[in-house]
């Protein structure tokens, strides 16, 4: 008698992220970056650095505007948060699903789209971020 080598075989796991790896990050789209870069130009008090790979604008230490994936985002406090909210499109930046970051709110289309309500809403980000204490900085690594 002649054994079948048919034997079951060991289940495969599927590949999981390893610890310490970043997630997957979709790209923000040329013309949102390119809207972004122009639109800071207004603003020479911000200092533009990446986050994430995602352009974004600095006060005192404190991320104030910028840019994730698809979106453009303010840091606000909770009096103008309220007021953006309830504009169809906004909404609290969340990286990942299930947990939003406090105090920053995207900014929808239609504010984007009207150059002098938007850098308005940018100058509200830009106070705010003056009124909270300077960040120190990091040492690198």
């Amino acid at each position: 008698m002649v054994k079948s080598k048919s034997a079951p075989k060991k289940a495969t796991k599927v590949p999981t992220k390893k610890a310490g790896e970043r997630p997957k990050l979709k790209r923000s789209p040329e013309t949102l970056v390119a809207f972004f870069d122009t639109t800071m130009k207004s603003f020479p008090d911000v200092e533009l650095r990446k986050v994430f790979g995602y352009p974004c604008g600095f006060i005192n230490g404190h991320m104030t505007v910028g840019l994730h994936a698809d979106v453009l985002i303010l840091r606000l406090p909770e009096d103008d948060q309220a007021i953006l909210l309830k504009k169809p499109g906004s909404g609290f930046l969340e990286p990942m699903p299930g947990k939003p970051m406090r105090d920053y709110v995207i900014v929808p289309e239609s504010i984007r789209d009207n150059k002098g309500e938007f850098k308005r809403w940018i100058n509200k980000a830009i106070v705010y971020s003056q009124s909270l204490p300077p960040k120190e900085k990091k040492p690198r690594r």
